[in-house]
């Protein structure tokens, strides 16, 4: 997959610790060239006191990219 994320759905570790695992909403390259990621989470994350439903991650955290993934509609 390429640099740009946005749409996509990835798995990642915030703060190189946390799994997390959600959808990328914004994609923005940084000063210097690097990469980050703005993730909306599939579930919140409570840590150091509060709940995050949104992280960013950079492109070393990201451990994997499903692509963007629809919702299918089964209909019978």
């Amino acid at each position: 997959m390429g640099w740009n994320k946005t749409g996509s759905t990835v798995k990642g570790l915030y703060l190189f610790e946390y799994p997390v695992t959600g959808k990328v909403v914004e994609t923005y390259v940084r000063y210097g060239g690097t990469v980050s990621y703005h993730v909306q989470l599939d579930e919140p994350l409570f840590l150091f006191g509060s709940t995050r439903d949104l992280v960013i991650l950079d492109e070393k955290q990201i451990t994997h990219d499903f692509g963007v993934i629809e919702n299918a509609s089964i209909s019978g």
